[in-house]
Formats: structure tokens, sequence, C-alpha cells
């Protein structure tokens, strides 16, 4: 656990998380405040709020605003006083630009927990100061770890009410090291905070004078996002998106559309790595290697690009490289599966059963699949495997599917986004889960004949 006071400025122009939490915990409320603090909330709408806040006689100083209001934007929301579906909000600073996503605490909406937390570059973990870890806490934790997001903040809310007390709060952090240690999560770090007063939110706070760590936005620009690991440390991979063959077919004020007679380029969003020209690439199906002749962005021409630009690449040889194929560095191209070990996070209303025919989408591309077997759900409290005949919504579970063709994807624990997928209804085209693959579980006999333990995505049993 550390109070990050040795961040350093971040490089990343944009960076996403989500917040979590139990109950009442604050989550809207810390946003709100984040947003309004941070000078990121138009005139009209902080007019809005405040009317709507006097209307219902909201408690505090005479023209006090509830700030949860922000982000509650369902009517239900408002009129229950929780968060139902996830509110995305997008808001700079001049550091860096966020896309925040608050996520609802309720139990029976944890699969918005974990739409939320999928793409996130950290997550806020809330957690009343009065209350400290609750089974909700343990629970979302596990998605995190489950979903190996890279950095854990925990926000000790509601330090106010208990007369910003440094011994509460050391207690609530020492009960939270303990158990990012059970779970096996990145370092954390623990901040105490008052969404409702403001304290350590965005400005550094004068009543918690033991506490030396920066304020929340402080550390959400300071920390380095995804982009940033992915760049630095995996080799390329861009799935195409499509092929760009005008054939002389080019926009309006061209000046010589003849350029373009035989332009070839294939497109799509860099995942990982950097490519340069020059650059010997490999390209799935078929594995063949050719050269990376040109980057194009838009108008311009590209020395390099890296994740997660959008570019055009043009190589060398006229390979066969349609919507699903993938451009990754020469030699890094993993080897392409037909069958997935993978945790399912099941979020549909309709239970899942072996035999299920689904679709599997990775990247760009889209394939047929079977749920071969169920080897269990997830106990959130310990993460150990437990046997199930099937999945209900908001279950964590694990599962083997075959696929009708080969994929190139990676374990998640070694490719965040190549071995992410989602499951789709083949009919009505909803999504049913989000996947990530795994290694592969470890029979054990256990009841009914079902798989008991699994190994994790780190290699552990659980």
């Amino acid at each position: 656990m550390t109070d990050a006071t040795h961040t350093t400025p971040a490089q990343s122009t944009l960076f996403r998380f989500a917040t979590a939490g139990s109950v009442d915990d604050g989550k809207s409320t810390l946003v709100g405040r984040l947003l309004h603090d941070s000078k990121a909330i138009l005139a009209d709408q902080l007019e809005s709020v405040a009317r709507t806040s006097a209307e219902r006689g909201f408690g505090g100083e005479p023209g006090a605003i509830d700030f949860a209001l922000l982000t509650d934007g369902l009517r239900a929301e408002r009129e229950q006083g929780i968060t139902i579906d996830v509110a995305y909000r997008y808001f700079s600073t001049g550091r860096r630009s966020f896309i925040l996503a608050d996520c609802p605490g309720h139990v029976q909406y944890t699969r918005n927990m974990v739409t939320g937390a999928t793409t996130a570059d950290a997550v806020v973990v809330l957690i009343d100061a009065r209350k400290g870890v609750l089974e909700q806490t343990r629970r979302h934790l596990a998605v995190v770890q489950l979903l190996r997001v890279p950095h854990v903040i925990i926000a000790v809310n509601k330090i106010d009410l208990l007369g910003y007390d440094e011994r509460a709060f050391t207690t609530v952090a020492t009960d939270v090291s303990a158990l990012v240690r059970e779970f096996g999560l990145p370092e954390a770090h623990v901040i105490p905070v008052s969404a409702l007063a403001g304290d350590n939110v965005v400005d550094r706070s004068a009543n918690t004078p033991w506490y030396t760590g920066p304020s929340l936005l402080e550390l959400l620009e300071s920390l380095p996002s995804l982009d940033e690991f992915e760049t630095e440390l995996e080799a390329l991979r861009m799935p195409v998106q499509l092929v760009i063959r005008p054939q002389g077919a080019v926009a309006p004020g061209v000046d010589d559309p003849e350029l373009f007679r035989d332009y070839r380029a294939v497109a799509g969003r860099i995942a990982s790595g950097t490519v340069r020209v020059g650059d010997a690439v490999q390209v799935f199906p078929g594995g063949a290697t050719t050269t990376v002749t040109g980057i194009d962005a838009g108008p311009r021409e590209l020395d390099e690009a890296s994740a997660p630009q959008s570019v055009s690449l043009r190589l060398a040889d006229e390979l066969d490289a349609a919507r699903g194929a993938v451009v990754v560095a020469a030699g890094a191209l993993p080897a392409p599966r037909r069958e997935l070990d993978a945790s399912l996070f099941w979020l549909a209303a309709t239970p899942l059963r072996p035999g299920a025919r689904v679709l599997v989408k990775s990247g760009t591309s889209t394939v047929q699949a079977i749920v071969a077997t169920i080897h269990g759900r997830r106990d959130l409290d310990s993460l150990a495997l437990e046997p199930a005949d099937g999945l209900e919504v908001n279950d964590i579970g694990q599962a083997t599917i075959r696929l009708a063709f080969e994929l190139p994807v990676d374990e998640y624990a070694a490719h965040r986004r190549a071995g992410a997928f989602l499951v789709i209804d083949p009919q009505s085209g909803a999504t049913l889960a989000a996947g990530i693959v795994t290694a592969p579980v470890t029979h054990q006999a256990g009841t009914a004949g079902t798989s008991t333990t699994t190994t994790d995505t780190e290699g552990a049993a659980a």
C-alpha cells in the first residue's frame, strides 16, 4: 500500500477510470465533487442541479448542492438515491483528459461494474470510513483482480464524519492492505477523502495534516495509462478493420486522384506496441511476413505510430488481409487457438448451459462457437471455483469454448486487449458475456465430477 508520494507527471493525454464500492459509500457524490471542483460542469447544468437540490431540501449550508445529481441521470436513480446504470463522464484538466465510469454498488448490478471496469486504467473503490471493508468491497476487488486493472485506488470516504480521525483511517488502510495481498492485487493507493466537503478530492486538505500523499485528482493525473504500459512493453498488434483500396475514387479536393490509383493499405486501431516504416510484420491468418512501407493517419504520412492510434499501414506485399486479420510484429504472432479456456462474466438474464451455441467476438473477428464445458462459478469472497451446472446473471464462471475457426488470442494476463472477448447471442445479437482468456483449469474430482479448482491467470491455484 502506498500514499503515492513518488508519482511523476503522466505522458498520456487520456486516462480511463471507474468508481466502485458498496451502497451509499458516496460514489456519485465523489464523482460530482470531482467534476465540480475541476470546473468540468457547465453553468446551466450546475444551475439545474442546484435548483433540484433546493427543491428536495438537500442539507448543508444554504445553496449547497447534491453532487450525486450530476451523475445519477435516470429518474429511478434520483428517486431512490442509488446508481443503477454506468454513467460515463468526460472531462479534462490542464494535464490530461479523462473518461470516467461511475458504476453502481448494488449486488444485482455487479455486471454493470464489470462493464465499467473492463477498459479502465484504474478503479477507485470507495469505502465508508465508518463501516470499513464490506462484502461488496471484496466482490468489487475480486472483479478488479480478475480483470487485471493496472491501478487500484482506495478512497476512504466520509472521514469528516469521524472528525478526520487518523486512527480510523489507519484501521481501514490496514484492512485494505491485507485484502490486497490476499487477492494478489497491485499495490493500492489509499486516500482519506470527504466527497461531500471536498477534502483531498481535487485539492489537498488542511483537515488531514497527517496525510502527506496526493489528492485523488493529482494521483489520477500522474498514473501511467494502460496504453503507456502496452506501448512500452508489448509488441505491435493491430486488428484490421478494413482494407483501403480507392483505385482513384478519392475524396473531393484531392489534387491528383491518379496518385491513389494503386494505393492499398490495411487500416485499424493499434492495440499495443509501436510500428515504424521498414518494420517486418506478420499477418494472421496465414502468418505471412512482409515489410511496412508507409504509415498514414488521414492525409498525414508518419514515420511511426503507437497504441492507441488509428492508422493505415502500407505493406510491401499484397497479402490477403481483410477485416478480422491481425497485423503483429514479426515473430510475435501468438499460436492460433480453436479452444479457449476462459473466465466469463455472465451478463444475460437467460442462464448459460453447456452446449450453448454462441458467437465469439475478438478484436475485429467474429466466429461461431459452442460452450463445451462449464467448470464452475467463482465464490467472490474467496475467488475459489465452486462446482456449477450453469451460470446465472452476474455470475463469474470458468468455461471451455470451442471455436469454428482459429483466433490468434493471448492469455489475458499477458495481453489485456488480445485476451478479452465478447460472447454474443447469434439470433438477437445481444451481448451475453464478457470473457477473458485464462490458463486451463486444473481438473480434480469434485461434486458431480465438476472441476473444483482452477489455475488463475497468474498461474496460482485459486
